[in-house]
């Protein structure tokens, strides 16, 4: 008998409660997503465990579920499961072409607050029938997400990306010299060079790859930073930068160079000419059989970059 021939004994639902709770951790953090009662979702578990033949969690009275080895594996393939499901939906009950379904999207925090919203603004204006759910994390995060397909595309720098990703370039980028506005070179014309800061303290935006990424330009300048401080948050390193602790290198700049304590910082041009531009990519995984929706957005992104939005 074809494969094809045999229906699988189990369904839909039970594949959509285990990812549930997979991604929750609790079964009353599932029954909320799904608005079904956590009854339903045990029992759910409980029979898709039956059709595998295998246990797939192991539920820990109030320390939530913890997926066993084949669960991982499983989960993997029920996230691709529903995703073509939900594919299929949306492409036969589409009204007139018109463009509907879910997209899931990851990102930077420096591309959330910048980037992000006019895009997602003029989508969702051109297709009000997407559903767009956004995760902002750093680097190692969307990675993890973006290949359990927990994620359809993720928004990232051009930096130490896998080899099994495929990816569309929005915007580029060149890194700049960030001080403070009462700083020396802060009034020069023209850009600066590294080498005028290599004796200062660096307030380094510690994250990765971004952390990375700035020891390399100052190193292909020719000197190994002084770290005066780090910090995860990149409004934290403006303030800093603002109140005159040091400099720092960024490739994301806000339109108001003002910090949450009303002080100003200057992006100043590097001339060093080692110094390449980062690219700005969507990316997504390479084997990922792509919704409508996502291949819209990857397209819309792309025409963005090349007339970019306000």
């Amino acid at each position: 008998m074809s494969p094809l021939d045999r229906t699988p004994s189990f369904t839909l639902r039970q594949l959509s409660a285990f990812a549930a709770v997979a991604e929750t951790g609790t079964i009353s953090a599932a029954a909320e997503r799904l608005l079904v009662s956590q009854s339903a979702v045990s029992l759910a578990i409980t029979e898709l465990e039956k059709a595998l033949g295998t246990r797939l969690c192991i539920r820990r009275r109030a320390h939530g579920v913890q997926l066993t080895p084949t669960g991982e594996a499983v989960l993997v393939r029920a996230r691709g499961l529903l995703q073509q499901a939900a594919q299929l939906q949306e492409e036969t009950s589409s009204s007139a072409g018109e463009l509907t379904g879910p997209l899931s999207l990851g990102c930077y925090p420096t591309v959330g607050p910048t980037v992000l919203p006019p895009l997602l603004a003029k989508f969702t204006e051109r297709h009000p029938g997407v559903t767009i759910r956004f995760h902002e994390a750093m680097a190692d995060e969307l990675t993890a997400k973006l290949d359990s397909g927990e994620l359809d595309t993720a928004i990232v720098y051009d930096l130490e990306l896998p080899a099994s990703w495929q990816s569309a370039t929005l915007l580029v980028r060149r890194p700049a010299l960030v001080v403070a506005k009462d700083h020396r070179l802060a009034a020069r014309p023209g850009p600066v060079t590294l080498r005028d800061v290599a004796d200062e303290p660096m307030v380094l935006f510690d994250t990765h790859p971004s952390a990375n990424h700035a020891m390399q330009v100052c190193a292909a300048a020719g000197f190994r930073p002084r770290i005066g401080y780090r910090s995860a948050n990149f409004e934290t390193v403006r303030a800093f930068v603002g109140r005159g602790l040091g400099w720092t290198i960024m490739l994301q700049q806000p339109q108001v160079n003002t910090t949450y304590g009303g002080l100003e910082v200057v992006p100043l041009p590097i001339a060093d000419p080692a110094l390449d531009p980062v690219r700005l990519l969507i990316a997504w995984k390479q084997d990922a059989m792509l919704s409508r929706v996502t291949q819209e957005f990857i397209r819309f992104g792309v025409r963005a970059a090349e007339e970019p939005l306000p």
